[in-house]
Protein backbone atom coordinates (compact mmCIF):
# COMPACT_ATOMS: atom_id res chain seq x y z
CA UNK A 1 0.00 0.00 0.00
CA UNK A 2 1.43 3.41 -1.00
CA UNK A 3 2.29 6.09 1.53
CA UNK A 4 -0.41 8.34 0.00
CA UNK A 5 -3.08 5.68 0.50
CA UNK A 6 -1.83 5.08 4.05
CA UNK A 7 -2.08 8.80 4.77
CA UNK A 8 -5.66 9.00 3.43
CA UNK A 9 -6.60 5.91 5.47
CA UNK A 10 -5.07 7.56 8.56
CA UNK A 11 -7.11 10.74 8.01
CA UNK A 12 -10.36 8.82 7.53
CA UNK A 13 -9.77 6.70 10.63
CA UNK A 14 -8.97 9.69 12.80
CA UNK A 15 -11.93 11.64 11.43
CA UNK A 16 -14.21 8.78 12.44
CA UNK A 17 -12.66 8.68 15.88
CA UNK A 18 -13.15 12.41 16.35
CA UNK A 19 -16.79 12.20 15.23
CA UNK A 20 -17.37 9.31 17.61
CA UNK A 21 -15.85 11.25 20.49
CA UNK A 22 -17.95 14.31 19.74
CA UNK A 23 -21.11 12.23 19.56
CA UNK A 24 -20.64 11.20 23.16
CA UNK A 25 -19.12 14.28 24.70
CA UNK A 26 -19.85 14.50 28.42
CA UNK A 27 -22.35 17.17 29.44
CA UNK A 28 -20.71 18.98 32.35
CA UNK A 29 -24.14 20.29 33.39
CA UNK A 30 -25.28 16.76 34.11
CA UNK A 31 -28.10 14.43 33.10
CA UNK A 32 -31.67 13.54 33.99
CA UNK A 33 -32.85 9.92 33.93
CA UNK A 34 -36.19 8.45 34.94
CA UNK A 35 -38.38 5.37 34.74
CA UNK A 36 -41.63 5.93 32.75
CA UNK A 37 -43.35 3.67 35.23
CA UNK A 38 -46.88 5.13 35.36
CA UNK A 39 -49.50 3.89 32.94
CA UNK A 40 -49.31 2.99 29.30
CA UNK A 41 -48.13 4.98 26.32
CA UNK A 42 -50.55 7.92 26.56
CA UNK A 43 -49.61 8.62 30.17
CA UNK A 44 -45.92 8.09 29.48
CA UNK A 45 -46.09 10.60 26.61
CA UNK A 46 -47.64 13.24 28.91
CA UNK A 47 -44.87 12.62 31.42
CA UNK A 48 -42.22 12.76 28.71
CA UNK A 49 -43.12 16.33 27.76
CA UNK A 50 -42.84 17.35 31.41
CA UNK A 51 -39.49 15.60 31.77
CA UNK A 52 -38.29 17.33 28.60
CA UNK A 53 -39.22 20.70 30.10
CA UNK A 54 -37.65 19.80 33.46
CA UNK A 55 -34.27 18.79 32.03
CA UNK A 56 -34.24 21.80 29.70
CA UNK A 57 -34.88 24.21 32.58
CA UNK A 58 -32.00 22.66 34.56
CA UNK A 59 -29.79 22.75 31.44
CA UNK A 60 -29.13 19.03 31.80
CA UNK A 61 -29.21 16.39 29.09
CA UNK A 62 -32.34 14.25 29.17
CA UNK A 63 -31.56 10.55 28.95
CA UNK A 64 -34.34 9.28 26.66
CA UNK A 65 -35.85 6.25 28.39
CA UNK A 66 -37.26 3.29 26.49
CA UNK A 67 -41.05 3.09 26.39
CA UNK A 68 -42.50 0.62 28.87
CA UNK A 69 -44.97 -1.82 27.35
CA UNK A 70 -47.02 -4.66 28.74
CA UNK A 71 -47.80 -7.82 26.78
CA UNK A 72 -50.51 -10.35 27.49
CA UNK A 73 -49.20 -13.52 29.08
CA UNK A 74 -45.94 -11.92 30.20
CA UNK A 75 -45.40 -11.09 33.86
CA UNK A 76 -42.70 -8.47 33.27
CA UNK A 77 -42.82 -5.28 31.25
CA UNK A 78 -40.96 -4.92 27.98
CA UNK A 79 -38.74 -1.94 27.25
CA UNK A 80 -38.85 -0.57 23.69
CA UNK A 81 -36.02 1.82 22.67
CA UNK A 82 -37.17 5.43 22.37
CA UNK A 83 -35.84 5.56 18.79
CA UNK A 84 -38.14 2.72 17.68
CA UNK A 85 -41.01 5.20 17.60
CA UNK A 86 -39.48 8.69 17.56
CA UNK A 87 -36.64 10.68 16.09
CA UNK A 88 -33.86 12.11 18.25
CA UNK A 89 -32.79 14.91 15.92
CA UNK A 90 -36.13 16.74 16.19
CA UNK A 91 -35.86 16.79 19.99
CA UNK A 92 -32.34 18.20 19.71
CA UNK A 93 -33.86 21.28 18.11
CA UNK A 94 -35.22 22.09 21.57
CA UNK A 95 -32.78 20.67 24.11
CA UNK A 96 -29.99 18.19 24.81
CA UNK A 97 -30.97 14.52 24.69
CA UNK A 98 -29.34 11.10 24.42
CA UNK A 99 -30.95 7.64 24.12
CA UNK A 100 -30.53 5.63 27.30
CA UNK A 101 -28.87 2.77 25.42
CA UNK A 102 -26.16 5.13 24.16
CA UNK A 103 -25.64 6.75 27.54
CA UNK A 104 -25.23 3.43 29.33
CA UNK A 105 -22.87 2.03 26.71
CA UNK A 106 -20.65 5.05 26.11
CA UNK A 107 -20.88 7.41 29.10
CA UNK A 108 -22.18 5.72 32.23
CA UNK A 109 -18.84 4.30 33.40
CA UNK A 110 -17.30 7.77 33.26
CA UNK A 111 -20.23 9.87 34.43
CA UNK A 112 -22.26 7.51 36.62
CA UNK A 113 -20.21 4.44 37.53
CA UNK A 114 -21.58 1.51 39.52
CA UNK A 115 -21.21 2.12 43.23
CA UNK A 116 -22.11 5.81 42.91
CA UNK A 117 -25.68 5.57 41.64
CA UNK A 118 -28.36 7.36 43.63
CA UNK A 119 -32.12 7.11 43.08
CA UNK A 120 -34.22 10.24 43.55
CA UNK A 121 -37.77 10.28 44.90
CA UNK A 122 -40.06 12.70 46.68
CA UNK A 123 -40.30 10.55 49.80
CA UNK A 124 -39.86 6.98 50.98
CA UNK A 125 -41.39 4.36 48.71
CA UNK A 126 -42.64 1.44 50.77
CA UNK A 127 -42.12 -2.21 49.91
CA UNK A 128 -44.80 -4.18 48.11
CA UNK A 129 -45.94 -5.68 51.40
CA UNK A 130 -46.52 -2.20 52.83
CA UNK A 131 -43.57 -2.19 55.20
CA UNK A 132 -41.01 0.59 55.39
CA UNK A 133 -38.04 0.48 53.03
CA UNK A 134 -36.24 3.58 54.30
CA UNK A 135 -35.36 4.33 50.67
CA UNK A 136 -36.76 5.07 47.23
CA UNK A 137 -37.00 1.31 46.77
CA UNK A 138 -36.46 2.05 43.08
CA UNK A 139 -36.43 -1.52 41.77
CA UNK A 140 -39.30 -3.03 43.71
CA UNK A 141 -42.23 -4.15 41.58
CA UNK A 142 -43.15 -4.08 37.92
CA UNK A 143 -42.13 -2.26 35.77
CA UNK A 144 -39.52 -0.71 38.09
CA UNK A 145 -37.31 -3.81 38.35
CA UNK A 146 -37.52 -4.70 34.65
CA UNK A 147 -36.73 -1.15 33.59
CA UNK A 148 -33.59 -0.53 35.65
CA UNK A 149 -32.36 -4.11 35.58
CA UNK A 150 -32.55 -4.13 31.80
CA UNK A 151 -29.56 -1.78 31.88
CA UNK A 152 -27.83 -3.51 34.79
CA UNK A 153 -28.51 -0.57 37.09
CA UNK A 154 -28.45 -1.01 40.86
CA UNK A 155 -28.80 1.91 43.24
CA UNK A 156 -26.42 2.42 46.14
CA UNK A 157 -28.52 4.89 48.10
CA UNK A 158 -31.55 7.15 47.90
CA UNK A 159 -32.14 10.87 47.96
CA UNK A 160 -35.45 12.37 49.11
CA UNK A 161 -35.97 15.77 47.49
CA UNK A 162 -39.41 16.55 48.98
CA UNK A 163 -41.20 18.44 50.32
CA UNK A 164 -39.31 21.64 49.48
CA UNK A 165 -38.71 20.89 45.80
CA UNK A 166 -41.24 20.21 43.03
CA UNK A 167 -41.06 19.28 39.36
CA UNK A 168 -42.65 22.59 38.39
CA UNK A 169 -39.52 24.38 37.25
CA UNK A 170 -41.40 26.82 35.03
CA UNK A 171 -42.59 28.94 37.94
CA UNK A 172 -41.16 30.40 41.16
CA UNK A 173 -37.51 30.05 40.16
CA UNK A 174 -37.55 26.36 41.05
CA UNK A 175 -34.90 25.59 38.42
CA UNK A 176 -32.33 27.70 40.27
CA UNK A 177 -33.21 25.99 43.55
CA UNK A 178 -32.71 22.55 42.00
CA UNK A 179 -29.36 23.52 40.52
CA UNK A 180 -28.19 25.05 43.79
CA UNK A 181 -29.10 22.04 45.90
CA UNK A 182 -28.06 19.39 43.37
CA UNK A 183 -25.04 20.70 41.50
CA UNK A 184 -23.91 18.64 38.54
CA UNK A 185 -20.42 18.24 40.03
CA UNK A 186 -21.74 16.32 43.02
CA UNK A 187 -24.86 14.92 41.37
CA UNK A 188 -23.99 14.23 37.69
CA UNK A 189 -27.16 12.19 37.14
CA UNK A 190 -30.55 12.88 38.69
CA UNK A 191 -32.16 9.44 38.35
CA UNK A 192 -35.83 9.52 39.33
CA UNK A 193 -37.91 6.49 40.27
CA UNK A 194 -40.73 8.02 38.22
CA UNK A 195 -41.01 10.85 35.72
CA UNK A 196 -40.08 14.33 37.01
CA UNK A 197 -43.34 15.65 35.62
CA UNK A 198 -47.02 16.14 36.31
CA UNK A 199 -49.97 14.25 34.87
CA UNK A 200 -51.77 15.37 32.85
CA UNK A 201 -49.13 17.44 31.09
CA UNK A 202 -48.96 21.04 32.29
CA UNK A 203 -50.55 23.55 29.93
CA UNK A 204 -47.18 25.32 29.60
CA UNK A 205 -45.57 22.16 28.21
CA UNK A 206 -48.18 21.15 25.65
CA UNK A 207 -46.39 23.05 22.88
CA UNK A 208 -43.29 20.85 23.27
CA UNK A 209 -45.11 18.09 21.41
CA UNK A 210 -44.06 19.74 18.15
CA UNK A 211 -40.55 18.37 18.72
CA UNK A 212 -41.83 14.79 19.01
CA UNK A 213 -41.63 13.39 15.48
CA UNK A 214 -42.40 9.83 14.42
CA UNK A 215 -39.53 7.61 13.31
CA UNK A 216 -39.05 6.79 9.63
CA UNK A 217 -40.24 3.24 10.34
CA UNK A 218 -43.60 4.47 11.68
CA UNK A 219 -43.97 7.07 8.93
CA UNK A 220 -43.42 4.43 6.25
CA UNK A 221 -46.13 2.15 7.71
CA UNK A 222 -48.56 5.07 7.82
CA UNK A 223 -47.83 6.02 4.24
CA UNK A 224 -48.37 2.46 2.99
CA UNK A 225 -51.67 2.10 4.85
CA UNK A 226 -53.12 5.38 3.60
CA UNK A 227 -52.03 4.80 -0.01
CA UNK A 228 -52.81 1.08 -0.28
CA UNK A 229 -55.86 0.55 1.94
CA UNK A 230 -57.83 3.79 2.19
CA UNK A 231 -59.96 5.04 -0.74
CA UNK A 232 -58.51 8.02 -2.54
CA UNK A 233 -59.78 11.21 -0.94
CA UNK A 234 -60.13 12.80 2.49
CA UNK A 235 -60.67 10.72 5.63
CA UNK A 236 -61.77 11.28 9.22
CA UNK A 237 -59.82 9.64 12.04
CA UNK A 238 -61.73 8.68 15.19
CA UNK A 239 -60.62 7.25 18.52
CA UNK A 240 -63.08 5.13 20.50
CA UNK A 241 -62.54 4.15 24.13
CA UNK A 242 -65.12 1.51 25.10
CA UNK A 243 -63.32 -1.37 26.80
CA UNK A 244 -64.45 -2.66 30.19
CA UNK A 245 -61.65 -0.87 32.04
CA UNK A 246 -62.70 2.41 30.42
CA UNK A 247 -66.36 1.85 31.28
CA UNK A 248 -65.37 1.38 34.93
CA UNK A 249 -63.21 4.51 34.85
CA UNK A 250 -66.10 6.58 33.47
CA UNK A 251 -68.24 5.49 36.41
CA UNK A 252 -66.18 7.89 38.55
CA UNK A 253 -67.06 11.06 36.65
CA UNK A 254 -69.85 11.88 39.11
CA UNK A 255 -67.25 12.26 41.85
CA UNK A 256 -64.63 14.36 40.04
CA UNK A 257 -64.35 17.55 37.99
CA UNK A 258 -61.51 16.24 35.85
CA UNK A 259 -60.48 12.76 34.77
CA UNK A 260 -57.22 11.81 33.06
CA UNK A 261 -56.73 14.15 30.05
CA UNK A 262 -60.12 15.90 30.19
CA UNK A 263 -58.44 19.29 30.66
CA UNK A 264 -57.62 19.22 26.95
CA UNK A 265 -61.22 20.16 26.14
CA UNK A 266 -62.68 21.32 29.49
CA UNK A 267 -59.73 23.52 30.45
CA UNK A 268 -57.52 22.99 33.49
CA UNK A 269 -60.01 24.81 35.73
CA UNK A 270 -63.14 23.59 33.94
CA UNK A 271 -63.46 27.02 32.40
CA UNK A 272 -64.63 25.46 29.12
CA UNK A 273 -67.15 22.95 30.41
CA UNK A 274 -68.05 20.12 32.76
CA UNK A 275 -67.32 16.42 32.64
CA UNK A 276 -70.19 14.17 31.55
CA UNK A 277 -70.85 10.58 30.52
CA UNK A 278 -71.42 11.77 26.93
CA UNK A 279 -67.86 13.06 26.92
CA UNK A 280 -66.28 10.05 28.63
CA UNK A 281 -68.32 7.25 27.05
CA UNK A 282 -70.41 8.42 24.08
CA UNK A 283 -73.08 6.04 22.78
CA UNK A 284 -72.98 4.54 19.30
CA UNK A 285 -75.75 6.93 18.27
CA UNK A 286 -73.74 9.92 19.49
CA UNK A 287 -70.67 8.68 17.61
CA UNK A 288 -72.51 8.40 14.30
CA UNK A 289 -74.26 11.76 14.75
CA UNK A 290 -70.93 13.47 15.40
CA UNK A 291 -69.34 11.86 12.35
CA UNK A 292 -72.24 12.87 10.07
CA UNK A 293 -72.07 16.42 11.39
CA UNK A 294 -68.35 16.63 10.66
CA UNK A 295 -68.79 15.11 7.18
CA UNK A 296 -71.41 17.77 6.38
CA UNK A 297 -69.23 20.56 7.78
CA UNK A 298 -66.20 19.31 5.84
CA UNK A 299 -68.18 19.16 2.61
CA UNK A 300 -69.27 22.78 3.04
CA UNK A 301 -65.72 24.02 3.56
CA UNK A 302 -63.83 21.66 1.19
CA UNK A 303 -65.77 21.67 -2.08
CA UNK A 304 -63.22 19.62 -4.01
CA UNK A 305 -62.22 17.08 -1.37
CA UNK A 306 -65.08 15.15 0.23
CA UNK A 307 -64.73 12.61 3.02
CA UNK A 308 -64.43 9.11 1.54
CA UNK A 309 -63.52 6.99 4.58
CA UNK A 310 -63.31 6.74 8.35
CA UNK A 311 -60.22 5.38 10.10
CA UNK A 312 -60.96 3.91 13.52
CA UNK A 313 -58.58 3.30 16.42
CA UNK A 314 -60.00 1.65 19.54
CA UNK A 315 -59.05 -0.22 22.69
CA UNK A 316 -61.95 -2.65 22.21
CA UNK A 317 -64.87 -2.24 19.79
CA UNK A 318 -64.01 -0.50 16.51
CA UNK A 319 -67.70 -0.45 15.49
CA UNK A 320 -66.74 -1.12 11.86
CA UNK A 321 -69.98 -2.92 10.91
CA UNK A 322 -72.12 -0.33 12.68
CA UNK A 323 -70.35 2.57 11.00
CA UNK A 324 -70.52 0.97 7.55
CA UNK A 325 -74.23 0.32 7.94
CA UNK A 326 -75.01 3.92 8.92
CA UNK A 327 -72.63 5.57 6.46
CA UNK A 328 -73.53 3.46 3.41
CA UNK A 329 -75.84 6.06 1.92
CA UNK A 330 -73.08 8.66 2.21
CA UNK A 331 -70.74 6.29 0.34
CA UNK A 332 -68.27 6.36 3.21
CA UNK A 333 -66.56 3.21 4.50
CA UNK A 334 -64.86 2.53 7.84
CA UNK A 335 -61.40 0.97 8.16
CA UNK A 336 -59.00 -0.14 10.89
CA UNK A 337 -55.49 -1.55 11.01
CA UNK A 338 -55.45 -5.28 10.26
CA UNK A 339 -53.04 -5.79 13.16
CA UNK A 340 -52.76 -4.34 16.67
CA UNK A 341 -50.31 -1.45 16.43
CA UNK A 342 -51.31 1.51 18.62
CA UNK A 343 -48.39 3.69 17.54
CA UNK A 344 -49.29 3.40 13.88
CA UNK A 345 -52.90 4.07 14.92
CA UNK A 346 -51.75 7.31 16.54
CA UNK A 347 -49.69 8.38 13.56
CA UNK A 348 -52.56 7.73 11.11
CA UNK A 349 -54.96 9.70 13.31
CA UNK A 350 -52.45 12.52 13.26
CA UNK A 351 -52.53 12.57 9.44
CA UNK A 352 -56.34 12.50 9.05
CA UNK A 353 -58.12 15.41 7.40
CA UNK A 354 -60.23 15.67 10.55
CA UNK A 355 -59.95 13.99 13.94
CA UNK A 356 -62.62 13.18 16.52
CA UNK A 357 -61.21 11.96 19.83
CA UNK A 358 -62.15 11.12 23.38
CA UNK A 359 -61.67 14.18 25.59
CA UNK A 360 -60.77 12.09 28.65
CA UNK A 361 -58.22 9.84 26.95
CA UNK A 362 -54.49 10.59 27.06
CA UNK A 363 -54.23 8.56 23.83
CA UNK A 364 -56.53 11.06 22.12
CA UNK A 365 -54.61 13.89 23.80
CA UNK A 366 -51.44 12.74 22.07
CA UNK A 367 -53.16 13.00 18.69
CA UNK A 368 -54.72 16.38 19.52
CA UNK A 369 -51.34 17.87 20.52
CA UNK A 370 -49.68 16.63 17.34
CA UNK A 371 -52.47 17.97 15.17
CA UNK A 372 -52.51 21.32 16.96
CA UNK A 373 -48.79 21.68 16.26
CA UNK A 374 -49.54 21.21 12.55
CA UNK A 375 -52.66 23.37 12.47
CA UNK A 376 -54.97 20.40 11.75
CA UNK A 377 -58.65 20.28 12.77
CA UNK A 378 -59.86 18.22 15.75
CA UNK A 379 -62.95 17.85 17.94
CA UNK A 380 -64.19 15.52 20.67
CA UNK A 381 -67.18 13.23 21.07
CA UNK A 382 -69.76 14.72 23.42
CA UNK A 383 -68.10 18.13 23.42
CA UNK A 384 -69.35 20.70 23.04
CA UNK A 385 -72.76 19.63 24.33
CA UNK A 386 -75.05 18.66 21.43
CA UNK A 387 -78.00 20.59 22.88
CA UNK A 388 -75.85 23.69 23.20
CA UNK A 389 -74.85 23.35 19.56
CA UNK A 390 -78.47 23.05 18.45
CA UNK A 391 -79.35 26.14 20.46
CA UNK A 392 -76.60 28.06 18.71
CA UNK A 393 -74.47 28.46 21.83
CA UNK A 394 -71.08 29.93 21.08
CA UNK A 395 -68.05 27.84 21.92
CA UNK A 396 -64.36 27.98 21.25
CA UNK A 397 -63.31 26.22 18.06
CA UNK A 398 -61.04 23.28 18.86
Amino acid sequence: MSSAVNFIYFLILNTLIVINAEDYEIDENGYVAYCPCMGRFGNQADHFLGALSFSHALNRTLILPPWVEYRKGESKSIQIPFTKYFRVDSLEEFTKVIPMEDFMEHLSDKVWPAGRRVSFCYSERKKLDGTSSGSCNAKDGNPFFSFWDGFGIDFDKSEFFGPLLTYDVIHRGMDAIWNEKYSSKKWPVLAFTGAPAAFPVQAENVHLHKYLKWSNEIEEKVKKFIINLLPKGAFIGIHLRNGIDWIRACDHIKDVKQLFASAQCLGYSNEKGSLSMDICLPSQEQVIRKIKRIVKKFKETHKNNEIKSIFVASDNNHMIEYLNEHLRRMKIKAFRLPENNPHVDLAILGRANFFIGNCVSSFSAFVKRERDSRGFLSEFFGYPNEKAQKNGAKHEEL
